[in-house]
C-alpha cells in the first residue's frame, strides 16, 4: 500500500515536471518569436529611415522641414485626403515628369517650323532626335552629381537643408570648388534670365494674333505685369497643378498645328528649298539645341522630389513624350507653308484665324506664364540667398523681395523683341555651356580619381559597361557642342540676330507685324482739274 502511494506520488511529480518543462519550452518559443518580430520591425524602421535619408536624398532636417511645411496647410496632414496638398504640394516622380515635359516645350513649339525652313525636313527631324537624346544624357549627369553632392553633405553632416533649396551652382561648389561655382552661377542665371525674356516676348507675339489693335511692345508691358505675379509661388513643390495644365495646353496646341496644317493643305506655289545657307542652317540647329536644353532647372526640380534618385530616367521619358508633340507639328507646318516660314518665326502667323487657333493662342499664353515662373523661380532663389531672405517662411515677404528680379527681364524683352532669332542666340551662347558642356566636364572631373569612382553614390548606367564608356560619351558631348553648338552656332545665330537689329532696330514697336495698309494718295491740283 505504501509502495503504491509512493509510486503514485512519484508519477505525479514526474507529470508536474513534464508540465513545467513544456511550459518553459512554450515560453522560450514565444520569447524567441516575439524577439525575432521585434528585430524585424527594428530593421524595417532603420531601413525606412535610411531610404528617407540616403535613397530619397532627404536628410532629417529636410524631412522635418517638409513636415513643418505640410503642417502649415489648413487641411494637410495625416493620411486623410487634402485637396490643398493634392493641387499645391507635389514631390512625386509624376510631378517631376510633368514639370520636365511642360517646361521643355513651350513657346519653342511655335518656332520649330521656322527652324525646319532653315534646316530642311530631314535635318530638322534628325537633329530633334539627336539633341533630345543628348539633352537627356546631360540631364542624367546633373541628377547624378546632385545625388553625389547630397550623399557627401549628409555623410559629413556639415550642411542643413531645412528650408534651403539646393541649386546647380551649389552642387558645383561642393564637388569642384568656387571657380566652378562662379561659372555655373554666371551661365545658369544668364540663361534663365533670357529664358524668361523669351517667354515674355512670346506672350506679346501670340496675343497679337488675336488682338492686333495694340502693338507687341504694349502687350509686352501688359504681360510683364501679369508674369510678375509668379513671385507668389514659393517653390517647384507648388507647380503640381500648373505643370499638369501646362502640358495639356501644349499638347492641344501641338496637335492643333498638325491638324490645321493638313486641313489647310500646301500653300499655293509652296517651295521647300532649305537648307540654302550655312548661316541659316546653324541658326536652325541651335534653336533645336535650345529646345532640348531646358534642364537648367533640373536640380531645383529634383530637390522638390520626395525621392530624387527616381529622377534619373524621368527627363528621358519626358523627352520621348515631347517628340510626339514637336515632330508632327513642325513637320506638318513646314510641309504646308515651306519657305514662307523664313519670314514668319511664329507658326500662328500663317494659319487662318479660327476659334481653334484662338483657343491655342490663349492656352499657349497661359502656358508661357507657367514657363516664365519655371525659368524665374531659380533666379528668385539666387536673389533671396544673396540678400539673406531665402529662409523666410512668409510668402508675402519673399514675394516683395523677388519683384526686382522681374524688372530687368521686362526691360530686356522690350529691347530685343526678336521672337525666334533670340532663341538661337541664347541656345548657342548660353545653353551650350549651361546644360551640355559644364555638366559633362563636371561629371568627368568629379569622378577622375579611382577612389571617387569606387565610392560613387551612383554607378554608370546599366547600358554602359564601364566608366571609360561614360568618359567617351562625355568627351563627345563637350567637343560636339563646343565646335558645332557654340562655335558655328554662335557665329550663325549672332549674324542673324544682328541682322534683325539692323532691320527692325532695338525697342522695335511691332516685330514682324503686318505692314500698315498704304493711305490713298492725296488728290493733286492737276488731277482735280482733270
Amino acid at each position: 500500500m505504501v509502495e503504491s502511494e509512493r509510486s503514485s506520488f512519484e508519477n505525479e511529480n514526474e507529470n508536474e515536471n513534464e508540465n513545467e518543462n513544456e511550459t518553459e519550452v512554450i515560453k522560450t518559443v514565444f520569447v524567441c518569436f516575439f524577439s525575432y518580430k521585434r528585430y524585424q520591425l527594428l530593421m524595417s524602421s532603420e531601413k525606412q529611415a535610411e531610404e528617407a535619408i540616403v535613397v530619397s536624398g532627404e536628410g532629417e532636417d529636410d524631412v522635418a522641414g517638409r513636415k513643418m511645411e505640410d503642417s502649415t496647410a489648413d487641411d494637410a496632414a495625416g493620411d486623410g485626403f487634402s485637396m490643398k496638398s493634392f493641387l499645391w504640394h507635389g514631390g512625386s516622380a509624376w510631378d517631376a515628369w510633368f514639370s520636365c515635359a511642360s517646361n521643355q516645350v513651350a513657346q519653342v513649339l511655335l518656332t520649330l517650323p521656322y527652324s525646319f525652313s532653315q534646316l530642311g525636313m530631314l535635318s530638322g527631324i534628325l537633329l530633334q532626335i539627336f539633341y533630345g537624346i543628348m539633352g537627356s544624357w546631360t540631364a542624367y549627369l546633373i541628377s547624378v552629381l546632385y545625388v553625389e553632392y547630397r550623399a557627401r553633405m549628409e555623410k559629413q553632416e556639415a550642411k542643413s537643408f531645412k528650408n534651403h533649396v539646393i541649386q546647380w551652382f551649389e552642387v558645383l561648389d561642393g564637388l569642384l570648388g568656387p571657380y566652378w561655382k562662379a561659372a555655373g552661377l554666371a551661365f545658369n542665371c544668364t540663361f534663365l534670365l533670357f529664358g524668361s525674356v523669351i517667354q515674355l516676348i512670346a506672350c506679346a507675339s501670340n496675343i497679337y494674333y488675336i488682338n492686333d489693335r495694340l502693338d507687341k511692345r504694349t502687350w509686352t508691358y501688359i504681360f510683364g505685369a501679369c508674369c510678375a505675379t509668379t513671385v507668389f509661388i514659393p517653390s517647384f513643390h507648388n507647380y503640381r497643378i500648373w505643370s499638369f495644365l501646362g502640358l495639356g495646353m501644349t499638347t492641344y496646341t501641338a496637335w492643333y498645328l498638325t491638324i490645321a496644317s493638313f486641313l489647310h493643305g500646301q500653300a499655293e506655289g509652296v517651295t521647300h528649298s532649305g537648307p540654302t545657307k550655312l548661316v541659316l542652317y546653324f541658326t536652325g540647329a541651335t534653336n533645336i539645341l535650345y529646345t532640348f536644353g531646358g534642364h537648367a532647372v533640373t536640380v531645383e526640380v529634383m530637390h522638390a522630389m520626395w525621392k530624387p534618385r527616381k529622377f534619373k530616367s524621368i527627363y528621358l521619358m519626358a523627352t520621348l513624350y515631347v517628340f510626339t508633340l514637336t515632330l508632327p507639328s513642325a513637320s506638318a507646318v513646314y510641309w504646308a507653308f515651306g519657305d514662307q516660314l523664313l519670314n514668319h518665326s511664329n507658326a500662328f502667323s500663317l494659319l487662318p484665324k479660327t476659334r481653334f487657333r484662338d483657343a491655342a493662342v490663349i492656352l499657349m499664353l497661359i502656358h508661357q506664364f507657367i514657363t516664365f515662373g519655371f525659368a524665374c523661380t531659380p533666379l528668385y532663389f539666387v536673389w533671396e540667398k544673396a540678400i539673406g531672405m531665402h529662409h523666410t517662411r512668409s510668402i508675402f515677404r519673399r514675394a516683395i523681395v523677388r519683384l526686382p528680379v522681374v524688372v530687368p527681364i521686362w526691360f530686356l524683352a522690350i529691347i530685343f523683341p526678336f521672337f525666334g532669332p533670340i532663341n538661337s542666340a541664347v541656345g548657342a551662347l548660353l545653353v551650350s555651356f549651361t546644360v551640355y558642356i559644364i555638366p559633362a566636364l563636371a561629371h568627368m572631373l568629379t569622378y577622375r580619381t579611382a577612389s571617387a569612382r569606387r565610392n560613387a553614390a551612383e554607378k554608370p548606367p546599366f547600358f554602359i559597361s564601364s566608366w571609360a564608356g561614360v568618359y567617351v560619351i562625355n568627351a563627345f558631348v563637350v567637343v560636339w557642342v563646343l565646335v558645332l553648338g557654340f562655335g558655328f552656332g554662335g557665329w550663325a545665330s549672332m549674324t542673324n540676330f544682328i541682322r534683325q537689329i539692323d532691320t527692325f532696330g532695338l525697342f522695335a514697336k511691332c516685330y514682324q507685324c503686318k505692314p500698315p495698309h498704304p493711305l490713298p494718295s492725296p488728290v493733286t491740283g492737276d488731277h482735280h482739274r482733270r
